[in-house]
């Protein structure tokens, strides 16, 4: 399955690393048993590789009418970039604040109103920053077809997030998936699963951290 084949990508060059006993501080306070940087994918050929050819896989087959490409600031960019090449697309990215000078652009790149996009974002956990530039797109006038992204955590909050915003989300892989497969190649303990996916349902309820 291709969902696992990224999940050993990511795990490999641990853009996605699981830490349950030494748990990572998110900005927000919250205790975090994992810790994704989904830019290193950009420094493995290899993995850059399968990320980029199923974003591209993921565009075609959900989305077949997009006219152009999006990527989230900053992380999103050069997936989006690479992405709109293997597709002979046109491709641009929106800020997270319009330029303070110039022509004071939050879009960067040519987007006509009315234009079909799919936005390319590199990480999806709670959504709020992905559905702020789907809002961003549509307030200029795009036809946002959805979402495409590496790696979805599938938080409750998210989720209930997209679909209030009517927004579709494709991701190569999830949270779910990781997991499992960390487990199977020894990268923590078959135990810890059960915690994680406590984690992933409630980040706010930290009681995953005393499970068995």
């Amino acid at each position: 399955m291709k969902e696992e084949v990224i999940a050993r990508d990511l795990l490999r060059i641990q853009a996605v690393f699981f830490r349950p006993d030494e748990p990572f501080t998110w900005a927000s306070g919250i205790q975090s048993p994992v810790y994704c940087d989904n830019r290193l994918t950009l420094s493995d050929r290899a993995v850059r590789r399968d990320v980029e050819n199923g974003l591209a896989d993921l565009v075609r087959e959900h989305f077949p009418e997009v006219e152009i490409l999006m990527g989230t600031s900053t992380a999103g960019i050069a997936h989006a970039a690479i992405v709109a090449w293997l597709l002979g697309l046109p491709m641009g990215y929106v800020r997270s604040g319009a330029k303070d000078h110039g022509r004071k652009n939050q879009i960067e790149g040519r987007l006509e109103p009315g234009q079909k996009v799919v936005v390319v974002e590199d990480l999806i956990s709670t959504a709020g920053s992905v559905l702020e530039v789907v809002d961003i797109l549509r307030e200029a006038g795009a036809q946002v077809l959805g979402i495409v992204s590496i790696f979805t955590y599938g938080m409750r909050r998210g989720l209930e997030r997209l679909a209030a915003a009517g927004v579709e989300n494709h991701s190569l892989t999830n949270f779910d998936v990781i997991a499992r497969v960390a487990a199977e190649e020894a990268y923590i303990r078959p135990e810890d699963v059960k915690r994680l996916l406590a984690f992933r349902d409630d980040p706010n309820d930290d009681s995953w951290r005393s499970m068995t």
